[in-house]
């Protein structure tokens, strides 16, 4: 997921102070559900500190898309958009602290200023994009595959995400991803 740092974004008509008094701080401890699947989302968090997922249980099989570090705004955002339940659960896996808008401000402000509306016009092109490479992954390239760009494009979730989760990011079982590791450590 590429960052979209809110402290670089050139606002013209905008301070971004004004956004960040709406906005709540919280901090989270590990293992802890923001939104669950089902429910509809009404708030946006930035990642203060600390490390989220996005994920969905698919009959007891749980399936990760994405992990959320430092600088990043994560919500169920097609939830946020549609006022529908989510299909998504975010949870914490790092105690975290996180900034909270709700939904009601967030609006007020894409409304308001064209400037808001563009940083998040370019968070969900980013958001689509990543999803778009997550299926296509998962389609054309073998797990091994999928192991090795990880590791050459997002080391840091190698550094700080629990192998189990990587499995499900991957698509496979924590098993077949220990073959995996084992098998390019013999490698190297």
């Amino acid at each position: 997921m590429r960052k979209i740092d809110i402290d670089n974004f050139h606002f013209k008509n905008f301070n971004v102070e004004e956004l960040e008094k709406y906005m709540t701080t919280k901090q989270i401890p590990a293992k802890t559900t923001l939104l669950y699947e089902g429910d509809v989302a009404d708030k946006i968090f930035l990642v203060e500190k600390g490390l989220l997922r996005l994920w969905n249980n698919d009959d007891g099989k749980d399936i990760t898309f994405q992990f959320f570090f430092e600088g990043h705004f994560v919500s169920s955002f097609e939830s946020l958009y549609t006022g529908e339940p989510s299909n998504f659960s975010i949870e914490s896996l790092e105690d975290s602290n996180v900034k909270i808008l709700d939904k009601r401000t967030f609006d007020k402000f894409i409304n308001q200023y064209e400037e808001v509306r563009e940083m998040f016009t370019q968070l969900m092109c980013h958001r689509f994009i990543d999803y778009t490479h997550f299926f296509l992954s998962r389609i054309k390239e073998n797990p091994q595959d999928r192991y090795e760009e990880l590791i050459a494009k997002q080391p840091e979730i190698l550094k700080r995400v629990p192998q189990y989760y990587i499995a499900t990011y991957l698509g496979i079982t924590p098993v077949s991803l220990s073959r995996i590791r084992n098998k390019l450590n013999k490698v190297d």
